[in-house]
């Protein structure tokens, strides 16, 4: 995943020779501390908030119910990926493009070289299904969506064919002592063509194939949802919906849009390296490595702090999680709504509670025209003088009673109906 140390060459090292004509190695990009300090830094900010801020994703999604829907399941895939890339290979870059020397022995290595190829893979063919998914979901709306199970298997497609793209990564990895260090690099046939159309292919399939698909997707649907005004008669809940497909879309644009940006320079540093060796030579390289590097490890951290700005749900979520943050401003968790019984029950229920606002309605109708006699006959003496109004009054007190209950029934399905229409597209 290094072009920059995946050699089988030593051209970071010099060679001179001293009074005794014995050859001394000497590295030419042995960097002062406080430039490694610096880089340490802004390499321990990326680590730092991608973790939290993925592993946050996770237990929003993971912890709520009502987060579990086709597209938050491959934003969990999206941020296990990041989180797992910078847990396991950000430092690790960092040391070794910092020291240009593997201290981590040969298991390692191998997965260091696997791994990366993997996650990105994983990532961006998450982000493709997600442009996919809303595609469809716009576009083709009568048509049945992918379920939770359907969703679980083509997220285990996508990691398989992640690890199948890697696994040359993996077999060809190798680790040697050189004079006074040790390099991790891959071990390429003699048929250097065979490297360059793997590199030239792995750049196709986890960046410019992806990116072209979506931007074709996210085209189509981005025509449809503002090219076209909203009707001037349209319901509340047709606006509710569209307005909930367009943040939904809009939050993934920017998702995309950051990616590629972040990526662009490190697959063009990595072509140019397959076709242009010598470029790589000079010192200051290693400097431009470590940026564009620095630049490509930074996707990871950006998607967390995208939804929290984007999303009211994963807002709300990430409110909860850091509440015991002084600088954290307490706010309604009643948007994510942990406990979600009511959202479980909505599509079930919502049916039936209109029917039962329908017939108790129509009680309270008869109920209304009968009451007046009724009262009218409790006016009257009975036989014996004794009052005949006990039963009707007891009629009547169960019809306002029934009365209350159509009241708040029709008042819960109002409400659900709108938190159904608002919340249930937000996916």
């Amino acid at each position: 995943m290094d072009p920059l140390f995946n050699t089988t060459s030593m051209p970071n090292w010099t060679t001179s020779s001293n009074t005794n004509n014995d050859t001394m190695y000497e590295n030419q990009f042995v960097q002062p501390v406080w430039r490694i300090v610096l880089w340490a830094i802004a390499y321990s900010c990326i680590v730092i908030v991608s973790i939290v801020g993925n592993v946050t994703v996770i237990w929003i999604i993971m912890a709520h119910k009502r987060m579990r829907t086709v597209t938050n399941y491959f934003l969990l895939n999206l941020a296990f990926a990041e989180a797992s890339m910078s847990a396991f290979n950000t430092v690790i870059n960092f040391a070794y493009a910092v020291h240009n020397e593997w201290y981590f022995g040969p298991v390692y290595c191998r997965f260091h070289n696997f791994f990366p190829i993997a996650a990105v893979f994983a990532s961006i063919h998450s982000m493709t299904a997600i442009a996919l998914d809303r595609y469809m979901a716009i576009i083709h709306p009568l048509k049945q969506r992918m379920s939770s199970t359907q969703t679980k298997v083509v997220v285990g497609v996508i990691w398989g064919l992640a690890m199948f793209l890697a696994f040359p990564q993996y077999y060809y990895s190798n680790v040697e002592q050189y004079p006074g260090r040790v390099l991790c690099y891959i071990d390429w046939p003699e048929n250097t063509a065979s490297k360059k159309i793997y590199h030239v292919c792995v750049a196709i399939l986890i960046y410019f194939l992806p990116l072209l698909v979506m931007g074709c997707a996210y085209l189509v649907v981005g025509l449809t949802l503002w090219a076209s005004e909203i009707p001037g008669d349209s319901s509340d809940r047709y606006k509710e919906q569209l307005t909930a497909k367009r943040k939904v879309v809009k939050m993934m644009i920017v998702v995309v849009s950051t990616f590629a940006i972040c990526w662009l320079p490190y697959h063009v540093f990595f072509l140019l390296h397959e076709f242009f060796p010598k470029m790589f030579e000079k010192a200051f390289i290693q400097q431009v490595y470590l940026a564009i590097m620095w630049l490509a490890m930074s996707s990871t951290m950006y998607n967390p702090i995208i939804y929290c700005c984007l999303n009211d749900r994963f807002r709300a979520g990430f409110k909860q999680a850091f509440r015991w943050c002084p600088c954290v401003p307490r706010g309604s968790y009643e948007g994510l709504e942990l406990k979600s019984t009511r959202y479980l029950q909505t599509q079930t229920s919502v049916y039936k509670a209109s029917r039962m606002e329908t017939t108790v309605s129509t009680v309270l109708q008869v109920g209304d025209d009968m009451e007046q006699p009724k009262i009218k006959a409790m006016a009257g003496p009975g036989p014996g003088g004794a009052s005949v109004g006990v039963r009707p009054h007891s009629s009547s007190l169960d019809l306002t009673s029934n009365g209350s209950s159509s009241r708040s029934v029709s008042k819960t399905v109002s409400e659900t109906s709108s938190f159904y229409s608002s919340n249930n597209l937000q996916e």
